[in-house]
């Protein structure tokens, strides 16, 4: 639970970033993900907080393709997580929401460094401990200067 969260929240919560990045973070209990507030999501390198603000376009966007998962969901009030979320009988709509909602998480990603789209959840979390390690680091960023040869 979070208290007072929002719909950006819930959207980068529900991104495949964010999903990514639980999997390969958090721990387990036999095959069910053991998720953290101290290791997961206190570790999280939310959009915005490398230095590089987070714009309102890309806040705004997050929301409303949030507010479409939602909206998709709402079209079946009798199926349960469980049955919206089976990799077999997903709703189109909402598999068409989320990959909206990924797109507006990956874009606001895009002023720290990240890719517009990834090939994999990899190359996602990579990604995300390079940012991480920008974000904890005590040392001031490393900027390659090419000084002249003599």
């Amino acid at each position: 639970m979070i208290a007072n969260a929002t719909l950006f929240d819930f959207g980068i919560l529900t991104s495949a970033m964010h999903n990514a990045f639980m999997r390969f973070t958090c721990g387990r209990i036999k095959s069910d993900f053991r998720y953290s507030n101290t290791i997961v999501y206190n570790n999280f390198p939310w959009p915005g907080f490398a230095g590089e603000p987070l714009s309102d376009k890309h806040h705004n966007a997050i929301e409303q393709a949030a507010q479409g998962v939602l909206d998709a969901r709402a079209h079946f009030p009798e199926s349960s997580l469980a049955d919206l979320y089976d990799p077999l009988t997903m709703p189109p709509a909402l598999l068409k929401a989320h990959h909206k909602l990924d797109t507006a998480v990956d874009a606001a990603y895009v002023p720290s460094g990240g890719k517009k789209a990834y090939a994999s959840d990899a190359e996602r979390v990579a990604f995300l401990f390079e940012l991480y390690q920008r974000i904890t680091s005590l040392l001031p960023a490393s900027t390659s200067k090419k000084g002249k040869r003599s």
